[in-house]
């Protein structure tokens, strides 16, 4: 595909091809058109683009207007128009809302169609006549497909996969409607949207020969009693969800939303195949919204998508071994892991049939789907303390294939004996030992890879001495004047900071020759005073890459300097070799700086530029600055020279069929 350059603040129209300016209303205008083309199947040919109207002495613009396939584009003949607005700009504004629309719908003679949205709100309407030769503005859930189907009650062959930020827009659009019109705070009117995605994806996973039950008809939306119907039958699909996930919802729960609202997000949500869109996709519409609902106050802050996907993609999780994330967060971490044991899965699968995955019979993709969600409910662990990330991380893992399973919450720094019963039992069954074995810090390497970004924070510190005392890294170290060496005395520090300890409770849980990928301040690995953390590093670890990352990696929310480490636990055996000959094993280290990470301090996307500064495209669409997308390969390549190097037996074909 051809690359051609955009000046800087301009954005390339996937429409008509036209340099604009890079504004918040145009964001808007290209997330829409990106849904005309590949949603609503409309050909660019039948879009017109910043279209000049009539209206008496006016000469306005219209942001979009789509014609009949083959029509003459003029203002007679136009049938659907389409206003895009900026967030801050509402519905009811005199000037630039819904009433605008209505004005060039009305311009426009055979005008049927017409969607107002600023990315937080969408109306959309039909015009018509009623028995007095008046015009009316009917509201209707969306505008015609492409072939004018007027989708009420989706088909399962009509779902469709989002695209692009389109399911980013409808998330916002539902959260923002549930928070404005039912009196709930943003936390309450999360965690009811949060059910109505559980009832679509258990309606999606109904046998295919059974009908969508997850809808609500335009009809529906417009009346009290057609309201009570779409509650009536959403509640249905929440008592199976209940059933289905006792552990995420009590049985006394119930969808509370008022009928107006329920039947309103249901409309919005009813066209999506949510089982089966990308789910880089999904993720990033998933994790913005539980990010700005419950983005707590312990050090929390999320990591990118585009940082898990590159460590996960260099730590290499095997088929069969046991991840875990021990700081879950919103399950970002264990959903990249989920995907990338699926994508190695079907390739193996995939070389044992000697067939690709669109030629295999039903027995083999049962086959491959059965192994699917065996490893996907066996191998997968995320534990947090938060409870409601809890249940956040659960509803990402059901989205992307489940796995919910072994989601817990527990303050995983606690001495094991300490741990609630439920958690220690549950735990315990999952893993097929006996809870009395996880009795304290010494008896917990379970797993085999953990990916992870622990709390950070001096104002979140541990001052516990039953926590303290289980941790080397909580003592007093002193540096030994003459060797230049850490020596740990037996005295506790006062207070520590979690993302310390969180680094041996880590190691604690990883089997010997296990890997782990962690984030860490980058005062851990600079700070002359924390000297003692790198070496104990060293001691009980093989340091596969350490990569540092642009202060930019976590803003807008978070300037901390930050770096991932990659670790392989030594073993007993080497650990003892080396106390004894005084010397730590040379290996080759992989190290690199990642400058770029696809967006700056302030959270904007950053695309790749030529020499003269301007954006570089391929077609019509941007190419992403972004050097995490690289690095994984060149570590890979980097690790295969290293013949001996122990990284290098994790990337072998670790399944069989």
């Amino acid at each position: 595909m051809p690359q051609i350059t955009v000046p800087e603040g301009k954005i390339l129209d996937k429409i008509d091809g036209t340099l604009r300016n890079d504004t918040p209303e145009e964001y808007v205008r290209q997330t829409i058109e990106r849904r005309l083309l590949d949603e609503l199947r409309y050909t660019a040919g039948r879009i017109s683009v910043e279209y000049g109207l009539k209206i008496g002495i006016q000469r306005p613009r219209a942001d979009l207007i789509i014609w009949d396939d083959g029509a003459k584009h003029s203002q007679d003949t136009a049938k659907i128009i389409i206003e895009c607005k900026k967030s801050s700009i509402p519905a009811d504004s005199a000037k630039d809302g819904i009433e605008q629309l209505k004005s060039y719908m009305t311009a426009c003679p055979n005008c049927e169609w017409g969607m107002w949205t600023n990315s937080l709100q969408k109306f959309v309407f039909k015009k018509e006549q009623n028995s007095a030769c008046e015009i009316e503005f009917v509201e209707y859930n969306d505008i015609p497909t492409a072939d004018g189907k007027i989708i009420e009650r989706p088909k399962r062959s009509e779902l469709v996969n989002a695209s692009d930020d389109n399911l980013l827009f409808v998330f916002r659009t539902c959260h923002n409607h549930i928070y404005a019109n039912d009196g709930l705070h943003k936390q309450q009117a999360f965690f009811e949207f949060l059910k109505i995605i559980f009832c679509k994806i258990q309606d999606e996973r109904s046998l295919p020969t059974t009908p969508i039950e997850f809808y609500a008809t335009s009809k529906e939306r417009r009346n009290p009693d057609g309201q009570l119907t779409v509650k009536k039958r959403i509640a249905s699909i929440f008592g199976n969800v209940k059933k289905s996930y006792g552990t995420i919802f009590d049985p006394k729960d119930e969808i509370t939303l008022t009928p107006r609202s329920l039947a309103y997000v249901v409309s919005e949500l009813q066209r999506y195949n949510l089982l089966n869109t990308n789910i880089d996709i999904k993720g990033k519409a998933y994790e913005e919204i539980v990010g700005s609902n419950l983005r707590g106050d312990r050090g929390e802050f999320f990591t990118p998508r585009n940082i898990m996907k590159m460590t996960v993609e260099m730590i290499n999780p095997g088929i069969n071994e046991r991840v875990l994330d021990s700081s879950c967060g919103t399950g970002g971490f264990l959903v990249m892991a989920l995907t990338h044991m699926i994508d190695t899965l079907q390739r193996e699968f995939e070389h044992g049939f000697g067939l690709p995955k669109s030629q295999w019979s039903t027995d083999q993709a049962r086959a491959f789907d059965d192994k699917k969600k065996e490893l996907a409910a066996s191998q997968y662990y995320g534990f947090d303390l938060n409870p409601d990330l809890v249940k956040a991380t659960k509803m990402n893992m059901v989205m992307n294939n489940d796995g919910s399973g072994n989601i817990m919450q527990a303050n995983s720094l606690l001495p094991p004996h300490m741990w609630p019963d439920d958690f220690r039992a549950k735990l315990a069954a999952s893993l097929g030992i006996d809870a009395s074995e996880l009795r304290s810090h010494d008896t917990i390497a379970l797993f085999d890879v953990i990916v992870t970004n622990p709390p950070f924070g001096s104002k979140i510190p541990i001052k516990d001495d039953y926590i303290l005392k289980q941790f080397e890294l909580a003592r007093i170290w002193k540096r030994d004047k003459n060797s230049g060496e850490w020596v740990m005395t037996e005295k506790l520090q006062s207070s520590v900071p979690p993302e310390i300890l969180f680094i041996e409770r880590c190691t604690q849980f990883l089997k010997e020759g296990g890997r782990m990928g962690i984030i860490l301040p980058d005062s851990i690995l600079g700070s002359p005073g924390l000297g003692y953390i790198r070496q104990w590093i060293l001691i009980n670890h093989r340091i596969a890459a350490s990569l540092d990352l642009t202060p930019d990696t976590f803003q807008p929310h978070n300037g901390t300097q930050t770096s991932i480490l990659l670790l392989e636990k030594k073993t007993e055996r080497e650990k003892t070799g080396e106390a004894i000959t005084h010397h730590i094993a040379n290996y080759p280290v992989f190290m690199a700086k990642v400058d770029r990470v696809g967006h700056d301090r302030r959270g904007n996307l950053l695309y790749k530029r030529d020499e003269a500064g301007n954006e570089i495209t391929e077609g019509k669409e941007k190419i992403i600055d972004d050097q995490t997308q690289e690095l994984p390969a060149v570590f890979e390549e980097w690790a295969e020279k290293k013949t001996a190097y122990f990284w290098a037996k994790h990337r072998t074909v670790q399944y069989g069929i």
